[in-house]
């Protein structure tokens, strides 16, 4: 079926919704009573079985009803609900909440995962902004005890890295100072690239620390994405699809095993541009653990910047009508923090 017809997307349309609103399966009476449709009982059951001929919906057993399949739910996202807004109360609640809290990444990214997972009603997980290239601010070294130096790194951006080093003999706290300031005056807002290239005058202990800085900075190049946040599991194990089944504990792996998760982030955001959003369904035949959920992911931040992604995770059966908006309206929410409070002063 090349293109649908209006009333074919209607019956498509109210399916899917009811679908996701009871998880049981659709029949011709349900949308008759449900939705006061205007149709004969035959009408709504030749429509379905066209529907099920093109691979929109299914039919679990011979005497049930309809359920959409991934297709169904891919010509709905696109078709019905992907560029709806959020309704004005929610967004100025979503707006006021995140004006009250202290100007504190952290407690965005905490805040954020929270409003997600109750918006939805589902899980969710933010990672924090990060630097897409690494440039030098500000450096401390801090003698602690004995030949042991606590090194304190940040970017611009806001990201912050600490690390132990052990020198290879005692250093006096007004040395470590020196050095720290002789290489912030020389590296100021440098990137890895440019870093390296430099070749410091000063003693061995000055060219130390800047090969330990750039080693740092590289390493947080690498990674795909700041620290990660997740709220609301507990949302998606509750549905029916998960209870006692394989499928919840395949979600809960994706969970659990960072990598597996980072793998997905960095696999989706690689190419996308900060505001827009990806609806994946069934795992799009790439990831074992979604066969049976849907993931809507965003990303949010200053390109060449820092940027993060955030997202929601279900079962298919996810609410889309609410959960695409939300993401869409956080992603934006948290760009105007990123660029109000972290690259502010430097752009």
């Amino acid at each position: 079926m090349d293109e649908l017809t209006e009333r074919q997307k209607l019956i498509l349309s109210l399916v899917v919704r009811d679908y996701i609103e009871t998880a049981q399966p659709v029949g011709s009476k349900n949308l008759i009573e449900r939705c006061k449709l205007k149709m004969s009982s035959a009408t709504i059951r030749n429509e379905m079985a066209a529907l099920t001929e093109a691979g929109y919906l299914r039919q679990p057993h011979t005497s049930a009803g309809r359920v959409p399949t991934e297709e169904g739910y891919r010509y709905f996202v696109t078709h019905f609900v992907y560029q709806t807004d959020l309704p004005d109360a929610t967004r100025n609640t979503i707006s006021h909440q995140f004006y009250q809290a202290r100007q504190d990444v952290e407690q965005w990214m905490h805040l954020a995962a929270s409003i997600l997972a109750h918006q939805s009603r589902a899980a969710s997980l933010i990672t924090a902004p990060h630097t897409e290239r690494a440039r030098y601010k500000h450096l401390e070294l801090i003698s602690t005890q004995g030949r042991q130096v606590l090194m304190v790194l940040v970017l611009v951006g806001g990201e912050v890295s600490q690390q132990i080093l052990t020198l290879a003999e005692p250093v006096s706290q007004e040395q470590l100072s020196n050095a720290a300031n002789r290489l912030n005056e020389v590296c100021q807002s440098r990137t890895t690239e440019e870093l390296a290239s430099l070749n410091p005058s000063g003693d061995a202990l000055e060219k130390d620390i800047l090969t330990l800085v750039l080693q740092d900075m590289n390493r947080g190049e690498q990674r795909a994405s700041g620290e990660i946040y997740l709220d609301g599991l507990t949302n998606v194990l509750s549905e029916p699809e998960f209870i006692e089944s394989d499928d919840a504990r395949r979600a809960i792996r994706l969970f659990e095993e960072r990598t597996l998760l980072q793998d997905l982030l960095a696999r989706t955001m690689v190419n996308s541009h900060v505001g827009g959003v990806q609806v994946l369904i069934g795992g799009e035949g790439e990831w074992q653990e979604l066969r049976q959920c849907s993931v809507v992911l965003a990303r949010y931040g200053i390109p060449g910047a820092a940027t993060g992604a955030l997202g929601v995770f279900g079962p298919m059966r996810m609410s889309y009508a609410r959960t695409i908006p939300t993401v869409r309206f956080m992603a934006d929410l948290l760009s105007g923090l990123v660029s109000e409070t972290m690259v502010g002063d430097e752009s």
